[in-house]
């Protein structure tokens, strides 16, 4: 969706309010695509801040289907998106500050998606836990560990002791 900002850069009169829907039905990461299984719509306000240049805030929120990152538990998570930019019309030059402005601003309109975009990657979670707590799954059988133990040998030698460990195997006497 696509905003014209033309009368916010032009004149310092009153802000510029919009409610638009977010239109994306899931979202990429880099490395994964990521369903939206619930978003709100963006509230947004430009305000003139001198000829050519516009301060836009906003607000919304996406649930994203995501996974734990230790037990692969499928779980929603909840991206909170709150906003403040600046952005310039295509006549001003603002040197360094425009190249933020190149993948949201098309001319006088303001890109709601890209910007919506931008922001959730800004936003995106570290590490997704289903609970501060969680044990994960088993290097060996691949059990979730929050509901027990498995049973596996989890045992790892320390390497450096393996030249001991062939002596006290081959009953060779030291």
């Amino acid at each position: 969706m696509f905003i014209n900002l033309s009368d916010v850069f032009l004149s310092a009169g009153r802000p510029l309010e919009v409610t638009c829907p977010i239109e994306m039905t899931e979202v990429q990461n880099g490395y994964e695509t990521f369903s939206i299984i619930e978003k709100s719509d963006v509230k947004l306000t430009g305000t003139h801040k001198m000829r050519g240049k516009a301060h836009i805030t906003g607000e919304a929120y996406v649930v994203v289907d995501m996974v734990c990152d230790r037990c692969l538990k499928p779980l929603p998570v909840r991206i909170d998106l709150s906003f403040e930019r600046d952005v310039f019309s295509p006549e001003v030059d603002a040197g360094d500050e425009t190249e933020d402005n190149l993948d949201i601003m098309q001319g006088y309109q303001l890109n709601v998606e890209n910007l919506i975009f931008n922001e959730i990657l800004m936003n995106w979670p570290m590490k997704v836990l289903c609970k501060a707590d969680c044990k994960g799954i088993c290097k060996m059988c691949g059990k979730d560990l929050n509901f027990g133990e498995c049973g596996c040998d989890t045992f790892v030698p320390d390497p450096r002791m393996a030249v001991i460990k062939d002596i006290f195997n081959a009953n060779k006497e030291v």
